[in-house]
């Protein structure tokens, strides 16, 4: 190979260690920061369950009120599991469809325009927090949380030593 492809290849390679080496305390970032949020959020929707029924029953949400405290109840118990790091991708999962059904009831025309009008399903308010659960649903919790605390100590499978 000419001296030419074997230094953008050493390039390349480099680029891909320094991005592998960030990726952990990326996802520790949106895990913290986006967990926090959610479970900040569902603190004051549980504190505040009158009025969240309220916007629910304008939304035309089924049984606003249940709706309210599941929701609030969902937002800050699997908030505070992805700030921990704790079953993240389930956590992940369940936060996603919460989005999901944020973006149907709270913003319906944005999210059916996704691909006609993208710019105003990406200016809707759920849209950072979906696509911050979404991250952690793929690539999972990183090095630094407690899913993998675990993982390394109870291993599974469990190993046949």
């Amino acid at each position: 190979m000419t001296p030419f492809i074997n230094t953008i290849r050493r390039l390349y390679a480099g680029a891909v260690r320094v991005s592998s080496t960030l990726q952990s305390p990326f996802l520790l970032f949106v895990r913290v920061y986006w967990g926090w949020q959610l479970a900040s959020n569902g603190w004051a929707k549980l504190h505040n369950l009158p009025r969240v029924t309220e916007y629910f029953t304008s939304l035309g949400v089924p049984a606003p009120g249940p709706t309210a405290a599941f929701v609030s109840s969902v937002e800050f118990i699997f908030g505070i599991l992805l700030v921990i790091g704790l079953l993240s991708r389930f956590a992940g999962l369940v936060l996603t469809i919460d989005m999901a059904v944020a973006y149907y009831f709270g913003d319906h025309q944005a999210l059916f325009s996704i691909f006609s009008d993208p710019d105003k399903f990406t200016a809707a308010t759920p849209y950072t927090t979906l696509c911050a659960v979404v991250v952690v649903l793929i690539f999972g919790p990183g090095r630094y949380a407690l899913d993998t605390l675990l993982l390394h100590r109870y291993p599974y499978p469990p190993s046949t030593k």
